[in-house]
Protein backbone atom coordinates (compact mmCIF):
# COMPACT_ATOMS: atom_id res chain seq x y z
CA UNK A 1 0.00 0.00 0.00
CA UNK A 2 1.35 3.41 -0.98
CA UNK A 3 1.99 6.19 1.54
CA UNK A 4 -0.83 8.26 -0.01
CA UNK A 5 -3.28 5.37 0.32
CA UNK A 6 -2.32 4.85 3.97
CA UNK A 7 -2.80 8.55 4.66
CA UNK A 8 -6.30 8.50 3.11
CA UNK A 9 -7.17 5.32 5.04
CA UNK A 10 -6.13 6.68 8.43
CA UNK A 11 -7.31 10.26 7.83
CA UNK A 12 -10.66 9.78 9.67
CA UNK A 13 -8.82 8.30 12.68
CA UNK A 14 -6.33 11.19 12.76
CA UNK A 15 -9.13 13.77 12.45
CA UNK A 16 -11.11 12.06 15.23
CA UNK A 17 -8.05 12.08 17.50
CA UNK A 18 -7.42 15.77 16.79
CA UNK A 19 -10.95 16.61 17.86
CA UNK A 20 -10.24 15.22 21.32
CA UNK A 21 -6.99 17.19 21.50
CA UNK A 22 -8.92 20.46 21.31
CA UNK A 23 -9.71 21.94 24.75
CA UNK A 24 -12.86 23.81 23.69
CA UNK A 25 -14.25 20.78 21.85
CA UNK A 26 -13.78 18.64 24.95
CA UNK A 27 -15.55 21.29 27.02
CA UNK A 28 -18.49 21.30 24.61
CA UNK A 29 -18.78 17.47 24.74
CA UNK A 30 -18.37 17.53 28.54
CA UNK A 31 -21.08 20.17 28.87
CA UNK A 32 -23.52 18.25 26.66
CA UNK A 33 -22.78 14.93 28.39
CA UNK A 34 -23.15 16.38 31.90
CA UNK A 35 -26.39 18.20 31.12
CA UNK A 36 -27.98 15.22 29.34
CA UNK A 37 -26.86 12.69 31.98
CA UNK A 38 -28.16 14.91 34.81
CA UNK A 39 -31.42 15.33 32.89
CA UNK A 40 -31.80 11.56 32.62
CA UNK A 41 -31.21 11.16 36.37
CA UNK A 42 -33.40 14.10 37.37
CA UNK A 43 -36.48 13.21 35.32
CA UNK A 44 -35.91 9.48 35.73
CA UNK A 45 -35.56 9.68 39.53
CA UNK A 46 -37.87 12.66 40.08
CA UNK A 47 -36.90 13.36 43.72
CA UNK A 48 -37.87 16.74 45.25
CA UNK A 49 -36.07 19.56 43.39
CA UNK A 50 -34.37 17.04 41.09
CA UNK A 51 -34.54 19.62 38.31
CA UNK A 52 -31.88 21.69 40.12
CA UNK A 53 -29.32 18.99 39.29
CA UNK A 54 -29.61 19.90 35.59
CA UNK A 55 -29.39 23.64 36.33
CA UNK A 56 -26.35 23.27 38.60
CA UNK A 57 -24.59 20.95 36.12
CA UNK A 58 -25.17 23.42 33.29
CA UNK A 59 -23.96 26.37 35.40
CA UNK A 60 -20.71 24.70 36.48
CA UNK A 61 -19.83 22.89 33.24
CA UNK A 62 -20.33 26.13 31.29
CA UNK A 63 -17.35 27.60 33.14
CA UNK A 64 -13.97 27.09 31.41
CA UNK A 65 -12.50 25.38 34.46
CA UNK A 66 -10.58 22.12 34.98
CA UNK A 67 -11.74 19.25 37.16
CA UNK A 68 -12.28 20.51 40.72
CA UNK A 69 -10.00 19.15 43.40
CA UNK A 70 -11.32 16.77 46.04
CA UNK A 71 -10.82 19.50 48.65
CA UNK A 72 -12.76 22.10 46.63
CA UNK A 73 -15.61 19.63 46.02
CA UNK A 74 -15.82 18.76 49.72
CA UNK A 75 -15.78 22.47 50.60
CA UNK A 76 -18.68 23.19 48.23
CA UNK A 77 -20.67 20.27 49.65
CA UNK A 78 -20.14 21.46 53.21
CA UNK A 79 -20.85 25.07 52.19
CA UNK A 80 -24.23 24.08 50.75
CA UNK A 81 -25.11 22.14 53.89
CA UNK A 82 -24.10 25.02 56.18
CA UNK A 83 -25.95 27.57 54.04
CA UNK A 84 -29.23 25.69 54.20
CA UNK A 85 -28.79 24.95 57.89
CA UNK A 86 -28.53 28.73 58.30
CA UNK A 87 -31.66 29.20 56.19
CA UNK A 88 -33.58 26.65 58.28
CA UNK A 89 -32.58 28.44 61.50
CA UNK A 90 -34.14 31.58 60.05
CA UNK A 91 -37.25 29.79 58.88
CA UNK A 92 -38.00 27.63 61.91
CA UNK A 93 -36.91 29.87 64.80
CA UNK A 94 -36.59 33.58 63.97
CA UNK A 95 -39.62 33.84 61.67
CA UNK A 96 -41.97 33.61 64.67
CA UNK A 97 -40.42 36.79 66.11
CA UNK A 98 -40.72 39.43 63.36
CA UNK A 99 -38.63 42.19 64.98
CA UNK A 100 -35.78 39.83 65.93
CA UNK A 101 -36.04 38.21 62.50
CA UNK A 102 -35.65 41.48 60.59
CA UNK A 103 -32.72 42.62 62.75
CA UNK A 104 -30.96 39.27 62.29
CA UNK A 105 -31.69 39.25 58.55
CA UNK A 106 -30.04 42.67 58.13
CA UNK A 107 -26.96 41.55 60.10
CA UNK A 108 -26.63 38.31 58.09
CA UNK A 109 -27.03 40.19 54.81
CA UNK A 110 -24.24 42.56 55.78
CA UNK A 111 -21.87 39.79 56.87
CA UNK A 112 -22.48 37.74 53.71
CA UNK A 113 -21.73 40.70 51.46
CA UNK A 114 -18.75 41.67 53.63
CA UNK A 115 -17.43 38.08 53.51
CA UNK A 116 -17.67 38.05 49.69
CA UNK A 117 -15.97 41.45 49.31
CA UNK A 118 -13.02 40.26 51.39
CA UNK A 119 -12.41 37.38 48.97
CA UNK A 120 -14.80 34.80 50.42
CA UNK A 121 -16.42 31.91 48.56
CA UNK A 122 -18.92 33.00 45.92
CA UNK A 123 -20.61 29.57 46.08
CA UNK A 124 -21.20 29.82 49.84
CA UNK A 125 -22.50 33.39 49.51
CA UNK A 126 -24.87 32.43 46.69
CA UNK A 127 -26.18 29.33 48.49
CA UNK A 128 -26.69 31.30 51.72
CA UNK A 129 -28.57 34.06 49.87
CA UNK A 130 -30.88 31.53 48.24
CA UNK A 131 -31.46 29.75 51.56
CA UNK A 132 -32.24 32.81 53.71
CA UNK A 133 -34.49 34.33 51.03
CA UNK A 134 -36.45 31.32 49.81
CA UNK A 135 -36.83 29.11 52.90
CA UNK A 136 -38.72 31.71 55.01
CA UNK A 137 -41.19 32.19 52.13
CA UNK A 138 -41.79 28.43 52.05
CA UNK A 139 -41.94 28.16 55.85
CA UNK A 140 -44.69 30.81 55.89
CA UNK A 141 -47.03 28.24 54.38
CA UNK A 142 -45.63 25.04 55.95
CA UNK A 143 -42.49 24.35 57.99
CA UNK A 144 -42.22 20.80 56.69
CA UNK A 145 -41.96 22.09 53.12
CA UNK A 146 -38.94 24.20 54.10
CA UNK A 147 -37.17 21.12 55.46
CA UNK A 148 -38.11 19.08 52.38
CA UNK A 149 -36.87 21.89 50.10
CA UNK A 150 -33.55 22.04 51.96
CA UNK A 151 -33.01 18.28 51.76
CA UNK A 152 -33.83 18.23 48.04
CA UNK A 153 -31.62 21.23 47.34
CA UNK A 154 -28.61 19.83 49.21
CA UNK A 155 -29.04 16.37 47.67
CA UNK A 156 -29.28 17.86 44.15
CA UNK A 157 -26.16 20.00 44.67
CA UNK A 158 -24.16 17.05 46.04
CA UNK A 159 -25.23 14.85 43.14
CA UNK A 160 -24.16 17.64 40.78
CA UNK A 161 -20.63 17.48 42.18
CA UNK A 162 -20.51 13.75 41.44
CA UNK A 163 -21.77 14.38 37.89
CA UNK A 164 -19.08 17.04 37.35
CA UNK A 165 -16.41 14.49 38.33
CA UNK A 166 -17.95 11.88 36.01
CA UNK A 167 -18.12 14.36 33.11
CA UNK A 168 -14.43 15.22 33.58
CA UNK A 169 -13.57 11.50 33.72
CA UNK A 170 -15.40 10.74 30.45
CA UNK A 171 -14.17 13.91 28.69
CA UNK A 172 -10.91 14.93 30.39
CA UNK A 173 -8.91 18.00 29.42
CA UNK A 174 -6.32 17.02 26.76
CA UNK A 175 -3.59 18.76 28.76
CA UNK A 176 -3.07 19.72 32.40
CA UNK A 177 -4.86 22.89 33.45
CA UNK A 178 -5.33 24.39 36.88
CA UNK A 179 -7.78 26.76 38.50
CA UNK A 180 -6.93 30.45 38.26
CA UNK A 181 -5.24 31.73 41.39
CA UNK A 182 -7.93 33.15 43.65
CA UNK A 183 -7.22 36.23 45.79
CA UNK A 184 -6.57 35.14 49.36
CA UNK A 185 -9.37 35.71 51.86
CA UNK A 186 -8.56 38.76 53.98
CA UNK A 187 -9.33 38.06 57.64
CA UNK A 188 -8.46 41.59 58.76
CA UNK A 189 -10.93 44.48 58.79
CA UNK A 190 -11.26 46.01 55.32
CA UNK A 191 -12.97 49.44 55.35
CA UNK A 192 -13.82 49.42 51.64
CA UNK A 193 -15.31 45.91 51.85
CA UNK A 194 -17.41 47.03 54.84
CA UNK A 195 -18.73 50.09 52.97
CA UNK A 196 -19.55 48.01 49.88
CA UNK A 197 -21.33 45.44 52.07
CA UNK A 198 -23.35 48.18 53.77
CA UNK A 199 -24.34 49.57 50.38
CA UNK A 200 -25.48 46.13 49.15
CA UNK A 201 -27.39 45.54 52.39
CA UNK A 202 -29.21 48.88 52.11
CA UNK A 203 -30.44 47.82 48.67
CA UNK A 204 -31.26 44.15 49.30
CA UNK A 205 -32.66 44.27 52.85
CA UNK A 206 -35.75 46.50 52.32
CA UNK A 207 -37.15 44.47 49.44
CA UNK A 208 -36.37 41.16 51.20
CA UNK A 209 -38.03 42.34 54.43
CA UNK A 210 -41.21 43.49 52.64
CA UNK A 211 -41.49 40.37 50.47
CA UNK A 212 -40.92 37.90 53.32
CA UNK A 213 -43.07 39.65 55.96
CA UNK A 214 -45.99 40.10 53.55
CA UNK A 215 -45.48 36.67 51.96
CA UNK A 216 -45.27 37.97 48.37
CA UNK A 217 -44.21 34.58 47.04
CA UNK A 218 -45.58 35.27 43.54
CA UNK A 219 -42.82 37.85 43.07
CA UNK A 220 -40.05 35.82 44.68
CA UNK A 221 -37.72 36.16 41.69
CA UNK A 222 -37.65 39.96 42.02
CA UNK A 223 -36.25 39.61 45.54
CA UNK A 224 -33.74 36.88 44.63
CA UNK A 225 -32.49 38.64 41.49
CA UNK A 226 -32.17 41.95 43.37
CA UNK A 227 -30.00 40.31 46.05
CA UNK A 228 -27.80 38.64 43.42
CA UNK A 229 -27.48 41.63 41.06
CA UNK A 230 -26.28 43.75 43.99
CA UNK A 231 -23.43 41.39 44.97
CA UNK A 232 -21.22 44.07 43.39
CA UNK A 233 -22.83 47.38 44.50
CA UNK A 234 -21.80 49.42 41.48
CA UNK A 235 -24.54 51.07 39.46
CA UNK A 236 -22.88 50.25 36.14
CA UNK A 237 -22.23 46.61 37.11
CA UNK A 238 -25.73 46.22 38.52
CA UNK A 239 -27.31 47.55 35.32
CA UNK A 240 -24.96 45.40 33.23
CA UNK A 241 -25.85 42.24 35.20
CA UNK A 242 -29.55 43.03 34.83
CA UNK A 243 -29.26 43.78 31.10
CA UNK A 244 -27.31 40.56 30.48
CA UNK A 245 -29.91 38.56 32.40
CA UNK A 246 -32.75 40.15 30.44
CA UNK A 247 -31.12 39.53 27.04
CA UNK A 248 -30.25 35.98 28.07
CA UNK A 249 -33.87 35.36 29.06
CA UNK A 250 -35.08 36.56 25.65
CA UNK A 251 -32.52 34.31 23.94
CA UNK A 252 -33.36 31.32 26.13
CA UNK A 253 -37.06 31.99 25.65
CA UNK A 254 -36.81 31.72 21.86
CA UNK A 255 -35.08 28.33 22.07
CA UNK A 256 -37.35 27.25 24.93
CA UNK A 257 -40.37 27.82 22.67
CA UNK A 258 -38.92 25.48 20.04
CA UNK A 259 -37.82 22.96 22.68
CA UNK A 260 -41.23 22.99 24.39
CA UNK A 261 -43.31 22.41 21.27
CA UNK A 262 -41.00 19.62 20.11
CA UNK A 263 -41.53 17.66 23.33
CA UNK A 264 -45.26 18.44 23.19
CA UNK A 265 -45.32 16.97 19.68
CA UNK A 266 -43.40 13.87 20.79
CA UNK A 267 -43.95 13.40 24.57
CA UNK A 268 -41.42 10.60 25.02
CA UNK A 269 -38.64 10.49 27.62
CA UNK A 270 -36.01 9.26 25.14
CA UNK A 271 -36.97 11.98 22.66
CA UNK A 272 -36.67 14.59 25.44
CA UNK A 273 -33.12 13.41 26.18
CA UNK A 274 -32.24 13.49 22.47
CA UNK A 275 -33.49 17.09 22.15
CA UNK A 276 -31.66 18.01 25.37
CA UNK A 277 -28.42 16.52 23.97
CA UNK A 278 -28.72 18.37 20.64
CA UNK A 279 -29.63 21.66 22.36
CA UNK A 280 -26.80 21.42 24.89
CA UNK A 281 -24.30 20.66 22.09
CA UNK A 282 -25.44 23.79 20.26
CA UNK A 283 -25.36 26.01 23.36
CA UNK A 284 -22.06 24.51 24.51
CA UNK A 285 -20.46 25.38 21.18
CA UNK A 286 -21.68 28.99 21.49
CA UNK A 287 -20.62 29.26 25.14
CA UNK A 288 -17.04 28.17 24.46
CA UNK A 289 -16.71 30.03 21.14
CA UNK A 290 -15.18 33.02 22.93
CA UNK A 291 -17.31 35.54 21.00
CA UNK A 292 -18.98 38.69 22.36
CA UNK A 293 -22.31 36.90 22.56
CA UNK A 294 -21.01 33.82 24.43
CA UNK A 295 -21.94 35.29 27.83
CA UNK A 296 -25.61 35.40 26.80
CA UNK A 297 -25.73 31.72 25.85
CA UNK A 298 -24.65 30.56 29.32
CA UNK A 299 -27.49 32.31 31.15
CA UNK A 300 -29.76 31.76 28.16
CA UNK A 301 -29.47 28.00 28.52
CA UNK A 302 -30.38 28.25 32.22
CA UNK A 303 -33.39 30.36 31.26
CA UNK A 304 -34.39 27.72 28.69
CA UNK A 305 -34.20 24.95 31.30
CA UNK A 306 -36.21 26.92 33.87
CA UNK A 307 -38.94 28.00 31.45
CA UNK A 308 -39.34 24.54 29.90
CA UNK A 309 -39.41 22.85 33.32
CA UNK A 310 -42.04 25.30 34.60
CA UNK A 311 -44.12 24.70 31.48
CA UNK A 312 -44.27 20.95 32.18
CA UNK A 313 -46.55 21.46 35.19
CA UNK A 314 -50.24 20.72 34.81
CA UNK A 315 -52.29 23.61 33.34
CA UNK A 316 -49.08 25.62 32.77
CA UNK A 317 -49.06 28.33 30.10
CA UNK A 318 -45.73 28.61 28.32
CA UNK A 319 -46.22 32.17 27.03
CA UNK A 320 -47.40 33.42 30.42
CA UNK A 321 -44.43 31.83 32.20
CA UNK A 322 -41.91 33.42 29.81
CA UNK A 323 -43.60 36.84 30.00
CA UNK A 324 -43.74 36.67 33.80
CA UNK A 325 -40.04 35.83 34.04
CA UNK A 326 -39.10 38.77 31.79
CA UNK A 327 -41.30 41.14 33.82
CA UNK A 328 -39.82 39.94 37.13
CA UNK A 329 -36.23 40.41 35.93
CA UNK A 330 -37.16 43.86 34.60
CA UNK A 331 -38.68 44.69 37.98
CA UNK A 332 -35.46 43.66 39.73
CA UNK A 333 -33.36 45.80 37.37
CA UNK A 334 -35.57 48.87 37.87
CA UNK A 335 -35.48 48.44 41.65
CA UNK A 336 -31.68 48.15 42.00
CA UNK A 337 -31.04 51.07 39.64
CA UNK A 338 -33.34 53.43 41.55
CA UNK A 339 -32.23 52.12 44.95
CA UNK A 340 -28.53 52.54 44.10
CA UNK A 341 -29.09 56.04 42.72
CA UNK A 342 -30.95 57.04 45.90
CA UNK A 343 -28.30 55.57 48.21
CA UNK A 344 -25.39 57.10 46.29
CA UNK A 345 -27.04 60.53 46.22
CA UNK A 346 -28.44 60.78 49.75
CA UNK A 347 -26.91 58.13 52.01
CA UNK A 348 -23.62 56.57 51.03
CA UNK A 349 -20.98 57.16 48.40
CA UNK A 350 -18.32 54.50 47.92
CA UNK A 351 -15.24 54.95 45.79
CA UNK A 352 -13.47 51.74 44.85
CA UNK A 353 -9.72 51.79 45.28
Amino acid sequence: MSIKAKFVLFMPVITFANIFDNVNTMRVFRFAFGVTFSGALAYGGNWPLSFLTIVFSAMILAMPLPKPSLRASAFNMISTLVAFALGLVFSLFFLNFPVAYLLTLAIVFFHLYYYLNRGGSFWFTLMSMIAILILPMIANSHEGLAISFSVGFVYSSWLTIAIIWLAHFVFPDPEFTQFPVKPKYNKAYVPLAAKLALKSTLVAFPIAAVFIMYDLSDYLLVMVFSAIFILKPDLTQGKEAGKNSLLSTFLGGIFAWLFYWLIVAVPQFHFYLLILLITSLFFGRQIFAGSKTSKYYNSGFIALLVVVNSSMAADANFNAILAQRILLITGAIVYIVFALKFIEKFLLKVKAS
